[in-house]
């Protein structure tokens, strides 16, 4: 397993960008902008992070919700944890044996999340391309959310 992010969600990018880069000292790892679903995502790392593993780092990622006018307050400008596992499947049925509900099963044998016992939501990403789908996963419902 390894640590990839932690997100958060910001009302204005461009002054979270202003104190986590200009006054903090993060750098802008990358980008990414979805018109579909009206947002932007921004991955900062710590400059001695950065220099040696890049993207490889582990990362803030700044979530920006286009329009949005949503005071998040303290409950749901945090977004989440992720970990990268090497199979998702194998992940997940251990946790599922250890009574751990999964909150939305890896049916695109990708990605998953969880959450941990004080409502932290926990996001796993299955490490390089995404397994096969396969059952139990593919009809496997969400639960609550995440």
């Amino acid at each position: 397993m390894r640590y990839l992010h932690t997100m958060i969600r910001v009302r204005d990018l461009d002054a979270a960008l202003t104190f986590f880069c200009a006054h903090l000292g993060l750098r802008e790892v990358r980008r990414m902008q979805s018109e579909a679903g009206k947002f932007t995502l921004v991955y900062l790392g710590a400059p001695a992070d950065v220099e040696g593993a890049g993207e490889n780092a582990p990362l803030l990622e700044l979530t920006y919700n286009w329009g949005s006018e949503e005071d998040y307050g303290s409950a749901r400008n945090f977004g989440h944890l992720a970990f990268e596992v090497d199979d998702i499947y194998a992940t997940c049925v251990r946790l599922l044996a250890a009574g751990i509900t999964i909150n939305r099963p890896p049916r695109d044998g990708w990605m998953a999340f969880v959450r941990a016992p004080d409502r932290i939501s926990i996001e796993l990403l299955q490490k390089g391309a995404p397994l096969p789908p396969e059952d139990p996963w593919t009809s496997m419902p969400n639960t609550g959310f995440w």
